[in-house]
Order: C-alpha cells, then structure tokens, then sequence
C-alpha cells in the first residue's frame, strides 16, 4: 500500500490490521470522482498488501459515509458519458470487496448512506456506533440503487424489508439495524474503537488460511448474485442519470445545501 497513490482514503496500521479511512471529512466523506476512482481499486491493493491479513473499513470526522457528492452527481448529469467510467469503478467496487480473501471490518462511525452504506454492507463484519444510521435514499435522488443496495440488502434483512427501505430511502439507526441483522453490532461510540480492535484481533490471530477460504466459499453465492443482478442495476441506474427527476431533485438539493450554508 503505497498513501502516494491516494488522495482520498488514507491508511493506518496496528499489527496485521490494516485500516482503511475515507478522507473527506469536511463534506462528510461524500463520494467524489477522486475518492470513487480511489474506493475501485483500493480493495485490490489492500488484497495484495503482504503486511497485513485483516483490513477495517471507516470514515474520517463524524460520518463514514454520506453517499455520493451531489457536485459530482450534477457533473454527470452534465455529461452523461462519463457515467460509462462511474459504471465501470461501481463493479470494480462490489467486486473486489467480495472476491477480497481478506476479512473485511465495517468500522460505522457515523451516517453510512447510500454508495456507503452499499460498502458497509458488502463488509463481512460491521460494527455501527449506537447513533450512526445506514440508509440507501438513491430514490430520494430520482436514481436506481444499482450499484450495490439491490443486491446486498435483501440478503441481510428478506426481501420485505429491503424493499421497503430502498423504495423510500428511509433510514435505520444502527439499534434497529443490529436487531434486523442489516449490521452486526450496535455499540456506544466510546466503544467502537475497543470492539473493532477486539474482533480485529481475534481475526488476526486466527487460523489464516481457514478464516481467509471460509470467507470465500461464502461469498461463492453473493459473487454469482452480483454477476447476476450489477449490470442491469448499473443500467437502470444510467437512465435515471438522465431523467428529468433525477435533475430536479439534485437541485433542489444543492438548493437547500446553499441555503444551509448561507445560514
């Protein structure tokens, strides 16, 4: 893992544990083109890092991430082809973190929504601090949750429930989410650094190879799921790019982040 070869995710180290965090506090780690093209590969080279055998997953500041930056959703928008490239890294995103032997940690320190909640979710283990939320709200931006939220919801909490939640984008707090099984733990924030290293930990020092081969043969059916379902969701999610709701509610959303602001 070479921190030159990236902007926008940083890295850390504690023993075997390799740590993982989205570096965009100040808008709440709020996916951008440079953290997007960052989080396709940044999996691959954490797959291939010889230094470390269990990788955490987290967000910078107060949130882990807040989903896609409304900026950047306004610039494809503005020029539809470049969301062939977004298309591209969204696969390389969902498919590394699965095909990754390594164990992957969910470290939820705050809001993870959307394209973050999609990356929490696809991490084989995820501790939440009580007052984080997960939300996938693509339809509250006029788009189709195709880049990850239809394909890994639905095995976490049935079908009922995911459709509920991805149809009205409505959030869950992580309580709420533990007990549904959407994540695994919901701990006060003062604990969240101890439970992660604690479960870190006992990875790490753990059988490798059985840990590392068990987690594979049980993606085995999440990777055929994905193959199954990515490129059509990926699809819609290119039309409803270019939909006329889809530019009304970016926005009004800029609208109201103006108006805030101004505040």
């Amino acid at each position: 893992m070479n921190q030159q070869d990236y902007k926008a995710i940083t890295f850390s180290r504690r023993g075997r544990v390799l740590t993982l965090t989205m570096n965009r506090p100040d808008s709440l780690n709020a996916v951008n083109a440079v953290l997007h093209e960052e989080l396709s590969r940044v999996f691959t080279d954490a797959a291939r890092d010889p230094d470390s055998d269990v990788i955490v997953l987290t967000g910078a500041g107060r949130a882990f991430c807040a989903g896609g930056d409304v900026d950047w959703m306004q610039d494809a928008i503005d020029n539809p082809d470049s969301f062939e490239t977004t298309v591209a890294e969204a696969k390389a995103i969902v498919f590394s973190l699965i095909d990754c032997e390594k164990p992957t940690i969910a470290r939820i320190n705050g809001p993870a929504v959307g394209l973050g909640a999609t990356i929490a979710l696809f991490c084989d283990v995820s501790f939440a601090a009580e007052k984080a939320i997960i939300a996938d709200p693509h339809v509250s931006i006029g788009m189709v949750a195709g880049d990850g939220g239809a394909v890994i919801w639905p095995q976490l909490i049935g079908f009922a429930r995911a459709k509920e939640f991805l149809l009205t984008g409505d959030p869950i707090a992580a309580p709420r989410a533990a007990e549904i099984g959407l994540i695994n733990h919901a701990v006060p924030a003062e604990q969240l650094d101890a439970a992660v290293d604690a479960f870190a930990d006992r990875l790490a020092g753990g059988a490798m190879k059985a840990i590392r081969w068990s987690k594979v043969t049980t993606n085995i059916a999440l990777r055929q799921l994905a193959v199954a379902m990515m490129d059509a969701g990926l699809a819609y999610e290119a039309l409803t790019n270019v939909s006329a709701d889809h530019q009304r509610l970016v926005t009004e959303f800029r609208e109201k982040s103006a108006a805030r602001k101004k505040s």
